[in-house]
């Protein structure tokens, strides 16, 4: 027996007893004028309180619970637990839901929820990136009146989502390209998920490119190659032609050997993670070098001059450094012509070491500037083949000039020659004095 029968038993033992003791002192005619007042006053509470109940319950503010004695006390208070324990399950239902929806704002996917009606019920910021919708303004609205795009809609009246829809000519400059699948649930309901591959393309597209490119440089020397060993093998030749098929064919091996050899150094820089040391290079050595091999490789040609702060110095990998900086200076004596002048100066500028190379050879054309170090990137192939180039150089200092957070500078103009100037960091940049302390 629960705490309200109990009460309601004892009320009406007390009243019964009560009018019983009226009833033995004043006669029966008084205790019972005297119960029916009692029952009347509990029926006139009773309703007050049941009344106060009914507006609580039709609009029900929170803490707001009314006090009161005996049993209807006891039904406010519980009325207050009950409506307590469901108001912390709201709100942790409200910190789940909120919760929830930061994870999907966080998420690098777009995500859009729709009706039956393919109405738009709510979606997150990046599918308002990728649609160009606003997710207040938009809400209800149904989706293929705001995304033209007739694949999108061809596909989402498919109803065929096993496959996702690659959308290219999106977002705000028309350039992005977004995957779109859609997922249904519920009762007709559909789930849309939306990424940008634009990067991936992208790369998808050098990939097939440096395939192709590789293939194309790979097969030329070898073409040559095979149409040479044929020659020897069919034709009668003197010593003197014969000599000078062999020197082409060596011409040739050795191109394939620079190439794979370029290759596999970009493969190496961009497979090791680990940043370059920190150990100071002996930079008059490494000038001198580059010095040389400009020298020899210009063979009295061109008018080549180094002008070296000697106590200056940089901290990294020398053997990158040096592959990086000597394709600069070889490139310019490859790309100038006879009786051209180069400039390769080593100097300190705002406390950053700066090795800047300049030539007054032909010049680059400003749109090809910023492609120059793509691999096999070309201005003129004929050109390139004729200096001996691998397409691979400037890629390489690239690699090499990431590693160490430098930047690549390159001005030119046709017909009046180019300059690239390499820029150290601070932190890696040194006085010699500093190495006999």
């Amino acid at each position: 027996m629960n705490i309200i029968w109990t009460r309601s038993i004892v009320s009406l033992a007390l009243l019964a007893a009560l009018c019983a003791a009226i009833g033995a002192l004043a006669g029966m005619r008084t205790a019972l004028g005297f119960a029916i007042v009692v029952l009347v006053v509990q029926s006139f509470v009773g309703t007050y309180h049941t009344q106060r109940l009914w507006r609580l319950l039709d609009a029900p503010v929170y803490g707001e619970v009314p006090s009161a004695l005996g049993i209807w006390g006891e039904i406010y208070y519980r009325l207050h637990k009950l409506a307590k324990r469901w108001h912390a399950q709201v709100r942790q239902v409200e910190q789940q839901h909120s919760r929830f929806i930061q994870a999907i704002q966080a998420s690098p996917n777009g995500v859009a929820m729709l009706d039956d009606h393919d109405q738009i019920e709510w979606c997150n910021a990046i599918a308002e990136k990728h649609f160009g919708l606003d997710a207040k303004r938009d809400l209800r609205q149904h989706i293929t009146h705001l995304v033209r795009h007739p694949d999108f809609i061809r596909y989402l009246n498919s109803h065929h989502y096993e496959e996702m829809l690659v959308m290219r000519g999106m977002g705000a400059n028309r350039q992005r390209t977004i995957s779109v699948q859609v997922f249904p649930y519920g009762e007709n309901r559909k789930l849309i998920l939306t990424q940008d591959i634009t990067e991936l393309e992208r790369t998808d597209s050098m990939r097939r490119d440096f395939v192709a490119n590789v293939s194309h440089e790979l097969k030329t020397p070898l073409t040559v190659l095979l149409g040479f060993l044929e020659t020897m093998r069919e034709l009668p030749l003197d010593e003197a032609d014969r000599m000078r098929y062999l020197d082409m064919m060596n011409q040739q091996a050795t191109r394939m050997q620079n190439i794979v050899r370029d290759l596999l150094v970009l493969a190496s820089l961009e497979g090791d993670m680990r940043p370059p040391g920190d150990d100071l290079l002996d930079m008059r050595a490494v000038l001198r070098h580059l010095e040389d091999d400009a020298n020899s490789l210009s063979g009295g040609r061109h008018r080549i001059r180094f002008h070296n702060d000697d106590a200056l110095t940089v901290a990294g990998a020398e053997t990158e450094l040096v592959s990086a900086l000597g394709n600069l200076v070889t490139n310019a004596v490859r790309y100038t012509p006879d009786g051209g002048a180069i400039d390769v100066s080593w100097e300190r500028v705002n406390d950053r070491a700066v090795f800047t190379v300049r030539d007054s050879g032909l010049g680059i054309p400003a749109e090809h500037i910023p492609r120059l170090t793509e691999r096999f990137y070309r201005i003129d192939r004929s050109r390139s083949r004729d200096t001996g180039g691998t397409g691979l150089g400037l890629a390489i200092v690239k690699h090499v000039l990431q590693r160490h957070r430098a930047e690549l500078d390159v001005k030119s103009e046709v017909g009046r020659g180019s300059t690239f100037a390499v820029r150290f960091p601070a932190e890696r940049t040194a006085l010699r004095k500093s190495l006999a302390a």
